[in-house]
């Protein structure tokens, strides 16, 4: 598979989430990308039907590079907690309500653990370029850590 890489001009944030759109647009400042968010040209979210980070990030890119023409970005991430069998994961908006809300989501995650000891878990991160033409580059990191309560940092 030939790869390819993303050389400035405008780009597509898969994101309807003015937080999100500000920090990648912030990020790729030196890149030369004129940044556009989803939103923004009336593009629909689509369902996060993928089984893992991977595959909603790159349905999300695919889907809004397809419908605008352009080449788009889009990212899947959450908390996986060994004790809850990797739980919230790919759910972890969810974890939130309907509001998204971290607080919310993180006593969940305290209530669910108990007491128990162990509080490793690590954060995913997958991350997708799409291009109208169906290719993609995409790429996923963790962070390993432990949760500690209540949350600080």
């Amino acid at each position: 598979m030939t790869h390819r890489k993303f050389t400035g001009g405008r780009l597509v944030v898969a994101s309807h989430n003015p937080g999100k759109v500000f920090e990648i647009k912030e990020l790729l400042q030196p890149f030369s990308a004129k940044v556009i968010a989803a939103g923004d040209l009336g593009l629909p979210e689509p369902a996060e039907t993928g089984a893992t980070f991977v595959a909603n990030a790159e349905l999300k890119a695919l889907a809004a590079a397809d419908a605008a023409g352009e080449i788009a970005v889009a990212d899947d991430s959450g908390l996986a907690v060994t004790a809850l069998a990797g739980a919230p994961g790919i759910y972890s908006a969810r974890w939130g309500g309907p509001k998204k809300d971290f607080v919310m989501a993180m006593k969940k995650v305290e209530a669910e653990l108990g007491d128990g000891q162990d509080r490793s878990a690590k954060f995913v991160c997958a991350l997708t370029l799409a291009w109208p033409d169906g290719h993609r580059e995409t790429f996923e990191g963790t962070v390993s850590g432990s949760l500690t309560f209540p949350p600080r940092g």
